[in-house]
């Protein structure tokens, strides 16, 4: 056991594996968020919906206590400050306490994500299999409402005074498919837990479990249209078996190189933009949806935020403006712009200082032993090129949980110039999910 590990036991009451449990919460809330949304309204349980925000608050004191108190990490106080500070910029921006309040909770996974820095996702064991459960249920609800009207459908609700739709029954342009939801609250999201929880379970499985039950999904996830997802699961399958095919030793080596080559999708909407700004979109066509987001998702929220405040370009105008808390809360509705690509939404909020946090998390990558970290930096960097994923608050948890290396022990002592080596995981890292017969790491979670 490592000094670390033997260390953490002393966080007294939050040492419990409050982050694998707030993750926990948070997915099986959210997998299933149009279920549990219609449930809890009609038997007037609303409270069960926050509860897992209510344990993500004990994973922001539970990151201020191991990252800046115990790893001494300057990145990390200075994360927590800026998201404070763009939590009040917000709401001078937005207006209204309500906006406020709904950007912090927005912003609470986040701080849950980060709690995994100094541990590996696959050392979790009941979380990996309440994360399995999730996927299985997740495509048996895709078909089943294939075939089925779900009575969430059509179900409004109302949160902090806004009234939102639990499920909606619509139709794909270009033709009669029905994008399905499933157990979720929308059709995007059905597609990323399917394609989340695939991407975390098939580690450990065999190739042969991974080609016949990603074919199950990959079907699944055309149900919903999502083909941002679709495309993603299959070049995330062809990986998985070419990587497979490599010597053992070249495994690990490859996977990292796969998840920093897959920074590059950042720049993917600036080239999209060059290439195609200002061609016309065709409603009903199959270019009608990246064409929208090339004209307006991806640029207008820059022209609307020249109008509002200038200042933002450089310092972004805060937590929630052009994301949901704007659009639900806020004077400002009328100026929100759907903004479908997570980099620059977060950009718009955080500024520069976010690019900052990118290029850190960028070079912890190159240090990561983690390979289920690694597999979910190659799975959000490509899906979130048309995907804000904000909301449910499992999308941004997942790509907190991926970036979290930057804040651990290991990348502190790195830009502290330190020389002395930190041992934190056994010397082989999470390669036994790319060899299926060898067994399961010690300890369970």
């Amino acid at each position: 056991m490592t000094s670390l590990a033997l260390h953490r036991p002393q966080m007294t009451l939050i040492s419990l594996n409050i982050e694998a449990i707030a993750l926990g919460a948070y997915l099986v809330r959210d997998a299933f968020g149009g279920m549990i949304r219609y449930y809890t309204s009609i038997y007037h349980m609303n409270a069960l919906w926050y509860v897992p925000d209510a344990i993500a608050v004990l994973c922001l004191i539970q990151f201020f206590v191991h990252c800046i108190l115990r790893n001494r990490s300057t990145l990390a106080l200075l994360v927590l400050v800026q998201i404070m500070l763009s939590l009040v910029l917000g709401y001078f921006m937005l207006g209204t306490v309500n906006a406020a309040v709904s950007s912090f909770k927005m912003m609470l996974p986040v701080f849950v994500g980060f709690c995994f820095c100094d541990s590996s996702l696959g050392s979790y064991k009941k979380l990996l299999s309440v994360i399995a459960v999730t996927f299985y249920l997740s495509v048996i609800g895709v078909f089943l409402t294939k075939f089925y009207l779900m009575p969430w459908v059509g179900y409004k609700y109302e949160s902090f005074g806004a009234v939102r739709e639990a499920g909606r029954l619509w139709w794909a342009y270009g033709g009669d498919d029905q994008r399905l939801m499933g157990f979720a609250a929308d059709n995007t999201m059905a597609a990323f837990f399917i394609l989340v929880s695939f991407a975390i379970t098939s580690i450990r499985m065999s190739t042969t479990w991974c080609l016949l039950l990603g074919s199950i999904a990959i079907y699944a996830i055309k149900l919903t249209t999502s083909k941002t997802t679709m495309i993603v699961l299959v070049l995330y399958l062809i990986l998985l078996v070419l990587v497979r095919m490599l010597p053992e030793k070249s495994r690990f080596p490859a996977i990292r190189a796969i998840a920093l080559w897959s920074y590059a999708s950042i720049f993917v909407p600036f080239f999209m933009i060059v290439v195609a700004s200002g061609t016309a979109a065709v409603p009903h066509s199959t270019l009608f949806s990246i064409l929208d987001r090339i004209n307006n998702s991806w640029q207008k929220p820059f022209i609307y935020l020249t109008q509002l405040m200038p200042i933002g370009l450089v310092t972004g105008c805060g937590a929630g403006c052009f994301n949901y808390p704007q659009q639900l809360f806020s004077p400002l509705a009328p100026f929100w712009v759907p903004v479908d690509n997570f980099y620059i939404g977060t950009y718009l909020m955080f500024g520069l200082p976010f690019v900052a946090f990118m290029v850190m998390v960028f070079r912890a990558t190159f240090g990561a032993t983690d390979v289920y970290k690694l597999t979910l930096i190659f799975v959000v960097n490509l899906f979130t090129i048309t995907v804000l994923n904000y909301g449910p608050a499992s999308g941004l948890l997942i790509i907190a949980l991926s970036f979290s290396e930057v804040f651990s022990r290991r990348a502190t002592s790195a830009r502290a110039g330190d020389a002395v080596p930190i041992v934190m995981r056994p010397p082989v890292p999470s390669l036994e999910g790319f060899r299926p017969d060898v067994p399961a790491a010690s300890g369970s979670r």
